[in-house]
């Protein structure tokens, strides 16, 4: 990981809360079949924040949803250059996809690349009725043409800054921040 001053913090563990509990009501105000839906967080940092809707949306509606993870890593689009022959591993799930309300979970979106892989993998086990994206931040500089449903907070960013989304247990502590590369 490339070394990293933080800047600013933007959201602190309360605000991550209070924005992830208002996210909860928005899918379920869309309308969404809660008897259809099934969330996908994408790993790492998207599998906690799809736990806590998860939640969240039990403690609201008093309905038990489908949650999931998703490792996109064989998807990516730029893997030949982390192996010489990479071979694309289809993910698996416990439940049929088929004709479900899947609602993609991840931490932050930027250029699209992430959402698109794992739009792949969703398809290649097979064909939901509606596939929506939450994102905690959108930081912008999209490189495809992806755009978030349901939005914790947008962050106008520059290229050289980076969002860094801290959750525990994975972090030490549980924020967000506006980070820049140290040279």
């Amino acid at each position: 990981m490339k070394n990293l001053r933080p800047k600013v913090q933007i959201m602190d563990e309360d605000t991550i809360h209070r924005t992830l509990m208002r996210l909860s009501y928005e899918i379920i105000e869309k309308k969404i079949d809660l008897d259809r839906l099934v969330l996908v967080g994408i790993e790492t940092r998207g599998v906690l924040i799809a736990n806590e809707i998860h939640a969240n949306i039990k403690k609201i509606a008093n309905k038990e949803t489908i949650l999931t993870s998703l490792n996109i890593k064989y998807y990516r689009d730029d893997l030949e250059k982390v192996a010489t022959h990479p071979q694309v591993k289809t993910p698996q799930f416990d439940f049929d996809i088929n004709d479900k309300e899947v609602v993609l979970v991840d931490d932050v979106l930027y250029t699209g690349r992430t959402v698109r892989a794992a739009i792949d993998a969703i398809f290649d086990v097979g064909r939901p009725s509606r596939v929506s994206l939450a994102i905690l931040v959108d930081r912008g500089h999209r490189e495809l043409p992806i755009r978030p449903d349901f939005i914790g907070k947008n962050v106008p960013t520059s290229l050289d800054e980076i969002i860094k989304v801290n959750l525990m247990p994975i972090d030490d502590k549980t924020n967000v921040e506006i980070c820049e590369v140290q040279q």
